[in-house]
């Protein structure tokens, strides 16, 4: 089967890496490659023959330009996917996106998710809670060298290994024209994944729940948590933190 995957970060890499594993002709596509889909110019050789084309791609910003940057990038990579004969759409999204409002990127991703489904192909959404990479990266933005604020915004992280079986699994599949939710197999709050995570990296400093602290301060109740249908990943947070 022959797979465009658009993005090469921490997803996109590792699912190229997968699926030509699996025996899957697989062409990655970037910047550096020549593609770029806000102009869409290179998207054509991209999907040339493709079967299906996986969108893990992100907005360089968190703003409200994301909107501009999902309602362009998704209509040229809808648009160049009709005319290259791409029969099935696949797009990485978050659990919970359609319920944090006050978030502009959480609003653009549920943009990227309508286009998709009012767009002319086959199309799977694969929306996966946070990953445990990202755990240390959103600590910091609300750290100092003494404190770690953070709020006690229930969660239920990931490893971005997992979120690539997901999603090599959706894309060689029928598509689901439809949403599935990828979780990790553990519920924590915020600041105690930053206990946790400071603990494992011999870090003493306190963590004080602040509720008004950084971008999970904005999201409601758990809409970040996994319902009863999610696909609950294999990897524990507290094991790959020994890892």
């Amino acid at each position: 089967m022959k797979i465009t995957v658009i993005g090469t970060g921490l997803i996109g890499s590792q699912l190229a890496s997968q699926l030509t594993g699996r025996g899957h002709d697989v062409t990655s596509a970037s910047l550096s490659s020549g593609v770029d889909l806000t102009t869409g110019a290179g998207l054509e050789k991209a999907l040339s023959g493709a079967q299906a084309v996986v969108n893990v791609t992100n907005s360089p910003t968190f703003d409200e330009q994301s909107l501009d940057f999902f309602r362009t990038t998704v209509g040229n990579l809808i648009d160049a996917g009709e005319r290259a004969g791409v029969r099935h759409q696949v797009a990485l999204s978050i659990v919970g996106v359609d319920q944090v409002p006050a978030l502009a990127y959480y609003r653009a991703k549920a943009l990227q998710e309508q286009l998709l489904r009012d767009g002319p192909a086959p199309y799977s959404i694969v929306r996966a809670t946070q990953f445990f990479e990202f755990m240390e990266p959103t600590m910091s933005w609300t750290s100092d060298e003494n404190t770690v604020c953070l709020p006690a915004t229930p969660i239920q992280p990931i490893a971005s290994a997992d979120v690539v079986d997901a999603l090599a699994d959706v894309a060689t599949g029928e598509p689901l024209d439809g949403i599935l939710d990828v979780a990790g197999p553990d519920l924590f709050t915020l600041d105690e994944i930053g206990r946790l995570t400071l603990a494992a990296r011999g870090d003493k400093r306190p963590v004080v729940v602040d509720e008004q602290a950084g971008l999970f301060a904005a999201v409601p109740g758990d809409v970040l948590t996994a319902g009863p249908d999610a696909r609950l990943a294999p990897t524990h947070y507290r094991d790959w933190l020994n890892r």
